[in-house]
Parts: structure tokens; sequence; C-alpha cells
């Protein structure tokens, strides 16, 4: 089946609804990015020691693993489904990337690309167990979530990797990529968003995640393998996982087999800050960036702030909250 059946099976608004749902979505965009321009100039004023190149440098540099994992997240939610293993799932390819490079021996790339392709499995096994075995997504992933906890866990014998012996590696994350003035792992991000703006804009994989997203059924009976086209989803999740797991083991030199948790629910509020429907159908990758970036410019202000982290927890789940209560308005407001 063409990808123009796919198209028509998500065109669910005739073109004045289809018109006014655009807008709609554009502008909730925008709010989120006016959101970010009054976080980033309350925090300036606050606090002089906020707005400075290295402060600001900074906080490109935190947004980095919480914008890949939004960037994969962002594919699973448009299709209606959700990833709860990406924290603990970057964590394991964390530790196997420790375990490639520094205990089997095997070259800095090599293990880079091991670390990416095994994100890549966990989101394969994801895809199956929601796509053939019909497990709802929420628990599936769940489970995942806790096995690769307990693998970071068992496969480092709960000690951290350190890679002190690959100094190259961690230049991955901390170099500087032919004298730019940026942190390498500031341009791996912008690198990832660009790939991820064509894949969802420009691919038949794009198209068939707003329609699986927009209407599942309609999707199937246009002849579309929708089982399918959900393994490979969240495959791509998997692998935008890895590198993620890479990114955070560079930049600490070492493989901390006890993190992950909690990375989830920032990646999942990066993507619902953004503007992405938790319904499924509705979504870009420039929002998911734009909610990255809030909940950096959030947390690092708050700490110059010196507010203590149990607050912290509690704005963010506000701000989570006033997201997804935007984003029920505006469903309601088109039905």
């Amino acid at each position: 089946m063409t990808a123009s059946a796919a198209t028509e099976a998500q065109e669910q608004h005739t073109p004045v609804e289809a018109v006014t749902s655009t807008l709609r979505d554009k502008l909730q965009q925008f709010l989120a990015f006016a959101s970010l321009i009054v976080i980033f100039l309350f925090f300036s004023i606050a606090s002089s020691s906020f707005l400075n190149y290295d402060n600001v440098t900074a906080i490109l540099f935190s947004t980095v693993v919480i914008g890949l994992l939004a960037l994969g997240t962002t594919f699973v939610i448009i299709t209606g489904g959700i990833d709860l293993s990406v924290g603990t799932g970057m964590t394991l390819c964390a530790v196997m990337a420790g375990v490639l490079i520094t205990k089997s021996g095997l070259p800095v790339l090599a293990g880079v690309i091991g670390a990416v392709l095994f994100g890549g499995l966990i989101g394969l096994v994801n895809g199956f167990n929601v796509s053939l075995l019909g497990i709802p997504p929420f628990i599936a992933t769940l489970a995942m979530m806790l096995v690769a906890q307990g693998l970071a866990l068992v496969i480092s014998n709960s000690t951290p990797i350190y890679f002190t012996d690959s100094p190259s590696y961690t230049q991955i994350s901390s170099g500087h990529l032919f004298g730019v003035d940026f942190p390498n792992a500031v341009l791996v991000l912008a690198v990832g968003v660009v790939i991820s703006a064509i894949l969802i804009n420009k691919t038949i994989l794009g198209r068939y995640t707003y329609s699986i997203g927009s209407n599942e059924e309609a999707t199937a009976l246009s002849g579309i393998s929708v089982r399918r086209w959900k393994i490979v989803i969240y495959t791509l999740g998997g692998l935008f996982t890895g590198l993620a797991g890479v990114m955070i083991s560079a930049r600490l030199a070492s493989a901390q087999p006890g993190t992950g948790l909690g990375y989830e629910l920032q990646a999942i509020a990066a993507v619902v800050i953004g503007g992405t429907s938790l319904s499924g159908g509705k979504g870009s990758i420039v929002g998911t960036i734009i909610g990255a970036l809030i909940i950096s410019v959030l947390n690092n202000g708050l700490q110059i702030m010196s507010i203590p982290q149990e607050w912290q927890n509690v704005i963010l789940g506000i701000v989570i909250l006033v997201a997804v209560y935007a984003d029920m308005a505006r469903k309601r407001a088109v039905v």
C-alpha cells in the first residue's frame, strides 16, 4: 500500500477543521517557545550567574541526554504508545559500552556502534511485546524498565565502569570538533534533531507514525502493516536510547549502573510540554526540543537559585500538569 493511503487514513477532518487544527498546533508550539523565553528571562533577572556564556553552554550540554531520549519518545507517543524504559535502557546501553570498550578491548567506534545497536534491540523487544504479543505499551515498557535496571547492575557487578584508558571516548561528548566552541554532545543532538525532523516530516515512516496515532484501525484497513511499523518505530526509539547512553557515559567518563531512573519522566515531560498529544496523532520534533530546553532551563535556574531538589520536582510536576491540561483543552476545542 502506498504512502497516500496512510495520509488518507490520517485525515479525519474537513479542510476547514484541518486548517483550524493545524493553527492550534502551531499556536501551542509558539506558546511553548514563548514560555521558554519567559522562563529564561525570569532566571536572567533573578540571578546574575544565569546569563553568561558558560552557563548557557552548560544548559545546552545538559539538554543533550534528555533531548535524545525525548526524540525517540516523540515517535512512540505520536503512535499513541509510551516508553517507560528509556531511562534504565539508557543506563544499560552505557554499561554495554563500558563492557565492550574497557573489558572486551574493542575500538571506541565499535563500542559506540554496539551500544547504540543494543538500544535498538531494547526497542525491538518493546515493539515485539506491544505489537505481536498485544501487551499494553505501559506494561510492556514498565517491565523492560525493570529488566534493564536489573541487567545494568548484574552486568556491571553493581560497580561503575570507568573509561580512564579510553580518553577518546570522553571526547565524543566533551571534545570540540573542528575547533567549534560548543561541545561535541551539542552537535550530536543537533544532528539527531535534523535526522528526526526529516524522518517525521519527509518519509513514509513519519506519515505512518502519524497515521497510526490518528486512527490505528483505519490505517490497518488501508492495508498498512501496523504491527510491523510499530516495531520499527519502537526500534528507532531504542536507537536514540542507545545514543543517549553513549553520550551520558562519555560525559561522566564512566558508566554508572545505578542511574537512569527518572530520565524517562523528563523525556516524556519534554515531549508533552512540546505539544505532542498523549493520545497520539499530534506532535513535532521542534516542539520536543523546546520542551527539553524548558526542562533544562528550569533545572539549571532552580539550582542556581539554590532551590532544594524536592521543590524542583514539585515545580516540574506542575509544569507537566499544565502541559497535559493544555493538550486536553485543545482536543476538547477540536471536538
